[in-house]
């Protein structure tokens, strides 16, 4: 079993609640916080030097960027390998939409309890949709309303969706079921286009409601 604890980076424009969360997380044998920013703009930055497995962010991070582009910037930068959580008060439609669009792992609620957050965290680390209850009625209602039906995804496709899962890259993919880096970009462009969606966390969340994968 690996016994690695997740790195994370945390980011929080109010040191109250960043205090706060520092504590929190502490406690907890299986998370490390190799870092903290107040600002989109430092978490950006940081995550490019830290190279963590998990950022924490906030939504309303004040002047500067906010959470949305930073997690856009930085799920770009890394190319898959570092993971974001938002965590946030926030659970409109346009906040969860605009958060997922951009390549957030998981959509997390401050009222969430502690257990709560740190199985998310372990989940976002592996690459897997972490998303409060409320926030997954909300994504679940949107996209029943919004995407084509999935019934004509191919087989390869739906194996494609089950590494997804997984919390693989496309790299890994392409190992896993002996196709080139290219094939499974053109799969996932498909899948995305019968799913509705624009993220891969999208379409996971899509494919455990509609009872796809394999």
């Amino acid at each position: 079993m690996n016994t690695t604890p997740v790195r994370l980076l945390l980011c929080d424009d109010h040191a109250v609640v960043r205090a706060g969360l520092l504590a929190l997380l502490a406690s907890e044998p299986g998370i490390e916080v190799v870092g903290e920013a107040g600002t989109g703009e430092a978490a950006v930055a940081l995550a490019a030097k830290l190279k963590p497995d998990v950022v924490l962010m906030d939504l309303q991070l004040g002047p500067g960027i906010g959470g949305v582009e930073a997690t856009r910037r930085i799920a770009a930068a890394s190319g898959g390998t570092t993971h974001v959580l938002v965590l946030t008060t926030y659970d409109t439609d346009a906040d969860v939409t605009r958060a997922i669009e951009a390549g957030a792992t998981g959509y997390l609620l401050k009222a969430e309890r502690p257990e709560e957050l740190f199985s998310a965290v372990h989940a976002a680390a592996q690459g897997r949709t972490a998303l409060s209850a409320p926030v997954a009625g909300r994504v679940m209602a949107h996209m029943r309303g919004a995407r084509p039906a999935a019934g004509t995804l191919t087989e390869r496709e739906r194996d494609i969706l089950g590494q997804l899962a997984r919390g693989l890259g496309n790299r890994e993919i392409a190992r896993a079921l002996f196709i080139s880096e290219a094939t499974v970009k053109t799969h996932l462009g498909r899948i995305y286009a019968k799913l509705g969606v624009d993220t891969r966390a999208g379409a996971v969340a899509v494919a455990k409601e509609q009872r796809l994968l394999p």
